[in-house]
């Protein structure tokens, strides 16, 4: 019974991850070429980002290196 359930759960997984591995088709390409799909395209949003993230840990500039506001390196 266990590996029957194990085999079932198993392919489910397998038939739902199948479809994250599909290539991008050459007309697809312009689409997620444009400058909005791309990371950090819209400006007032990083800064929006920036400006929690420096206020939650109390320091600025965190993003990339290692240390914090607290001073523990």
């Amino acid at each position: 019974m266990k590996k029957t359930i194990l085999t079932g759960v198993m392919l489910v997984t397998f038939v739902l991850a199948g479809g994250c591995s599909a290539p991008v088709k050459p007309w697809e390409r312009g689409t997620l070429a444009r400058p909005e799909m791309q990371f950090g395209s819209e400006a007032l949003n990083d800064a929006y980002d920036d400006h929690v993230y420096f206020s939650k840990e109390a320091s600025s500039g965190g993003r990339g290196f290692g240390g914090g506001g607290c001073g523990c390196n």
